[in-house]
């Protein structure tokens, strides 16, 4: 049996949460037609001398050119056919010396700033980019499952882990932090409550700066301090 790391990868642009595919490509002169490619998570085996979160680290860096993002593994996933889809294993053949072993894999969500993170695909992938995840495609293998626990796991993390500030920009307005809860959860939430329980957050930091360059009135910008959040914050 082999093992491999598959990452949900999620980043907002401010209006929408996205989430990092990359579309499968065959090695030179693959027997593959472009109809027959899918997209798919970034994922790969683990090497016998790499430790899992290093092995998910490698698979974002080699895949889509991406390093030092935030990732935390969530779940395995063990279905002794989630790779033996006939359609799976016409690409599995063009790459991988046995494509009809088990793999059971460790999946990791992870966020982003897409101001700050911009995915160049390599390696097996032939494209990477950010999808709505209101508008998926079909994925490969299990991903599909994959993608929808992550991103259950996100929502249950968001607030309880403060981890929303991880997708936004170093400085950001009380209007971004909304908007991105609001998609996340997929829920409006009343702006008087949300701003009143925000600013009770040590670590939430007003800063005596407004954004610039906007056509409204002008916002305060505030900052993450993980440092100082308190325990029961």
């Amino acid at each position: 049996m082999d093992v491999s790391v598959d990452c949900a990868l999620f980043g907002f642009d401010g209006e929408a949460l996205k989430l990092l595919l990359i579309r499968q490509r065959t090695s030179e002169g693959g027997p593959l037609s472009e109809a027959e490619l899918q997209m798919a998570l970034p994922g790969d085996f683990v090497h016998a001398d790499e430790s899992l979160d290093a092995a998910a680290g490698r698979v974002l860096g080699e895949l889509a050119g991406l390093d030092d993002v935030y990732l935390k593994q969530f779940h395995a996933f063990g279905d002794p056919d989630r790779v033996k889809d006939l359609k799976d294993q016409h690409w599995l053949r063009t790459f991988r010396e046995h494509p009809e072993n088990r793999v059971m894999t460790v999946a990791y969500f992870g966020l982003v700033s897409l101001h700050d993170h911009t995915p160049k695909a390599s390696s097996f992938a032939g494209e990477a980019e950010w999808t709505d995840v209101d508008h998926l495609p079909e994925l490969a293998f299990d991903h599909d499952d994959i993608a929808h626990l992550a991103l259950q796991t996100l929502r249950e993390q968001l607030k309880s882990k403060h981890i929303g500030f991880e997708m936004l920009p170093q400085k950001f307005t009380l209007r971004q932090l909304q908007s991105l809860h609001e998609v996340v959860l997929d829920k409006k939430l009343d702006k008087r409550n949300f701003r009143k329980n925000i600013k009770r957050m040590d670590h939430v930091v007003p800063l005596n700066e407004k954004e610039e360059g906007v056509l409204h009135k002008p916002a305060q910008l505030f900052t993450y301090d993980a440092n100082l959040t308190t325990p029961n914050s």
